[in-house]
Formats: structure tokens, C-alpha cells, sequence
């Protein structure tokens, strides 16, 4: 072992893989953890960090998030995601596909691949987006953690709203498919009946909670008859985790945002058309039973669904609008600080944004701190409370719906491959992660 590759940090409180808490020290060689133990001695490492009084985790994985490149670069872009990313302590995204043009083949997402080798600062995945019409491409692009389908809430090309042609997709081939789950005839139906309604919160009406349990039921319906590896994307009601909780195959598992757990239609009087996503913000109810849908098991891991859209944008007039928000630098503070208020307890959120994810998308060596592991870790504060500042966002858009929320667990440092990446409020922007590999 070479030291001048090596990094060690040392005193750390280490959430280990059962989820125990270990006082101690993690070393670091060629991208992988080597040694995790109370004492570690070695020869002078290149770099060490004394880490007495912070937590080190697995760093996060979101496996949701709209970076917007190509196409789109006005509101997000590979290296302003990536940044934002690496202040959040995320380590490693899975993209979507409703970029410019759309990731639906091969080409497409070679591109995103060689961009994201050139401008992440963390690991990146893509999804291949389905047509309808693309069914070669979705059975042989590579690499890939899955297919995405918009069963609703449009997305022009990539909106697969008919059974036969999602029977399609489900009855051929083995890979995870990942569902939008929005029936798009009943929100047509609903967006007649609530037309010329200008308040953003007829927005959670129009995407009712019926929508989203009649697209989950037809999704959980094709999964089962072909047994194909399903994963619902985003729930967000009460009535979808009831469903699971009773009807779950072994093959099935499904994500929650932070902010269909944390924000509800209130935040329409208080944030306006920020709160404005899909599926939308549901009710203090649904909080509740999504909470502990998650808790239970029903619910398997968290992503952000990260979607930013420009201020200017966002302040036209519903339904002029666009949905979405952005959230990979939020999602481990907002998470954390709900352990500390009990919701849930820190080893709980390692699962919910590290391992469980690891696991359900067959990325190897990543999700736990172990020799073996990919060294990919984040340093975080759970003593100092600090409030969502719009000015100290890395996201272009430059705005979050929890802007003046106090939150505890900041990341401090950022880890991916071995390499600091974020310390204590700058970025090494040299360090470039990898592309992520799926069983």
C-alpha cells in the first residue's frame, strides 16, 4: 500500500453496517476503505483528519434527480448538480431521462456518460427513458440502473400512458423498471373540471391521490403477472403505502422525497408555486402514514426527485409553472435533523440513503463503511444547527422550498473515491467521480 494514495480519518463517530456506532478511526487506499478499527496505526499518511466529535456515514445515493444537461442548462447543469451534490453529501445520483433530447437510446446516453466523465464531481448513472417504441433500446443499453416510465403527469415522447403498450414493456426482458405513477386520463379529466383556477394548490386536486393509487395499481398489476422488477418512484400517498403494506412481491420496492414526509399543502399559502411538484404535496395524513410506511419497511429508501426550475420560471402564473424542485444539498440535513427529533434514528437514514439504495439498484461495494467498500463517505455535525440559506445554495436555480428551515447534520466533509471533495465549505473541483456499475 502506498501512503501517499492513503487518507485516514481519525476519532470519528462511525455508523458501522448493523448499524452500530463505533468510536474510531477509517483508512483509505486506491478509492477503497482498507481498515476500519477503534485505533488504526500507520506510517504518515498523505492526508488525515482528525474528526473528534463528528459522524461519518456511507455517502448518500440518490437514486432520483433531474440534472437538466443537455438541453436544459439554464436551470441545472452536470457540474453545478454535482457541486450541490458534494455540499449535500451525496456521493453518488441516478439521473432521469427528459433531458434534451430525451435519453431513449444508446447514443444519448453515451453522451450523458462522457459528459458527466468530464464535469461530476460524484459517481452518475443514467436511466433509458421508454417511448413506447423503443423497446430494443431499453432491453440492450448499458450501462444503466433501469427503464423509466412516465405513466403520467406528461412528458411529452416519454409519456407511456396505455396498458398494452406498458404490458409491452413489462412482458419482455429482466431489468428494473421505475415508474412515475400518475394515471394521466384521470388528471386530464380533473384539469378540465378545475380549469381557470390560477392558486397553485389546485394543483395537489387536479393530481389527486386517486391518480397516483390507480397508476400504482396498474404498475404493481404488470409486475406481478410477468413478475418483473418493479420500483415505484416518488409515493407520496397514503393509499399507495396501504397497498404495499398489504400487496408487496419480494421484487418490488418504492422511494419517498423528504418532501412528501416534511411539507404538505400548507406550504402552498407560505412558498407559493415552489411547493408546486409531481406528484404533488399531500396532505399532514399522508405524512404520517408515509412516515411510517418507511419506518416499517413498506417503503424501502429516499430519494430527492431533485428538479430545479429558475425563480422566473417559477413565478408565472399556475398552471403556467412548471413542477418541481430542487434537493440533493437538503435531503441528508432534513433527514438527519428528523432522527434528532426522534422520526427515526441516524442508522435508519444510512439505510434509507445509502445502503437500502445500493442494494435495490445492484451498485457493488458501496452503501457501508467496510474494507471492500468504495470510499465514498460523508463527515456530518450533529451538534451545530444551521438554516437553509438561499445564498449559500450551489444549485443554479438558486432556491429551495425549505429556505429558513434549521437544520442539523450538515455535511463538513465530502468523500468519493478516497478524494476530499467538500471540506468545510469549499470544493475541490479536480476530483471527477465514476460512472456507477449495476448488477
Amino acid at each position: 500500500m502506498s501512503s501517499s494514495q492513503s487518507l485516514l480519518i481519525r476519532h470519528a463517530r462511525i455508523i458501522l453496517p448493523n448499524g452500530e456506532l463505533m468510536v474510531g478511526d477509517v483508512l483509505m487506499c486506491d478509492r477503497q476503505i482498507v481498515e476500519v478499527a477503534p485505533k488504526i496505526s500507520i506510517a504518515t499518511p498523505t492526508r488525515e483528519i482528525d474528526a473528534e466529535g463528528l459522524t461519518l456515514l456511507p455517502g448518500v445515493i440518490d437514486p432520483q434527480v433531474h440534472f437538466r444537461e443537455p438541453g436544459l442548462e439554464h436551470k441545472e447543469d452536470l457540474f453545478t448538480a454535482s457541486c450541490a451534490c458534494a455540499k449535500g453529501g451525496v456521493t453518488s445520483f441516478l439521473e432521469m431521462p427528459n433531458t434534451r433530447p430525451l435519453t431513449t437510446t444508446q447514443e444519448a446516453l453515451d453522451d450523458k456518460l462522457q459528459r458527466a466523465s468530464h464535469k461530476c464531481l460524484v459517481n452518475y448513472g443514467f436511466f433509458i427513458g421508454a417511448t413506447g417504441e423503443n423497446l430494443p433500446d431499453l432491453l440492450s443499453a448499458q450501462p444503466t440502473p433501469g427503464i423509466k416510465i412516465f405513466m403520467g403527469s406528461m412528458h411529452g415522447q416519454l409519456l407511456v400512458d396505455e396498458e398494452a403498450a406498458l404490458e409491452a414493456i413489462f412482458a419482455r426482458g429482466d431489468r428494473l423498471i421505475a415508474v412515475h405513477a400518475e394515471d394521466q386520463a384521470r388528471i386530464n379529466q380533473r384539469r378540465q373540471e378545475f380549469a381557470g383556477i390560477h392558486d397553485p394548490a389546485v394543483h395537489s386536486q387536479i393530481q389527486d391521490n386517486q391518480a397516483a393509487l390507480l397508476a400504482t395499481e396498474l404498475a404493481l398489476k404488470l409486475s406481478k403477472k410477468y413478475q418483473r422488477r418493479l420500483h415505484i418512484l416518488h409515493m407520496s400517498t397514503a393509499e399507495e403505502a396501504e397497498l404495499l403494506r398489504q400487496d408487496k412481491p419480494s421484487w418490488v420496492t418504492a422511494e419517498v422525497t423528504p418532501q412528501h414526509l416534511l411539507l404538505n399543502t400548507s406550504a402552498y399559502e407560505k412558498i407559493g408555486t415552489l411547493a408546486q411538484m409531481n406528484p404533488p404535496l399531500r396532505s399532514p395524513h399522508d405524512n404520517q402514514v408515509l412516515w411510517q410506511a418507511l419506518r416499517d419497511g413498506a417503503i424501502d429508501f429516499i430519494a430527492t426527485d431533485h428538479a430545479p426550475h429558475t425563480l422566473a420560471e417559477k413565478a408565472q402564473e399556475y398552471p403556467n409553472s412548471p413542477s418541481g424542485m430542487p434537493g440533493v444539498e437538503t435531503s441528508l440535513a432534513l433527514m438527519l435533523t428528523a432522527a434528532m427529533q426522534g422520526q427515526c434514528t441516524v442508522a435508519q437514514v444510512v439505510n434509507w440513503m445509502s445502503t437500502a439504495v445500493a442494494k435495490a439498484y445492484g451498485i457493488p461495494n458501496k452503501g457501508a463503511i467496510a474494507p471492500g467498500y468504495d470510499a465514498d463517505l460523508v463527515l456530518v455535525d450533529l451538534n451545530i444547527y444551521r438554516p437553509v440559506r438561499r445564498e449559500e445554495l450551489l444549485t443554479k436555480c438558486g432556491w429551495s422550498p425549505f429556505e429558513g428551515w434549521n437544520l442539523t447534520g450538515w455535511a463538513v466533509t465530502t468523500i468519493v473515491g478516497g478524494e476530499i471533495v467538500y471540506n468545510k465549505g469549499q470544493l475541490n473541483t479536480d476530483v471527477r467521480g465514476q460512472a456507477l456499475t449495476f448488477l
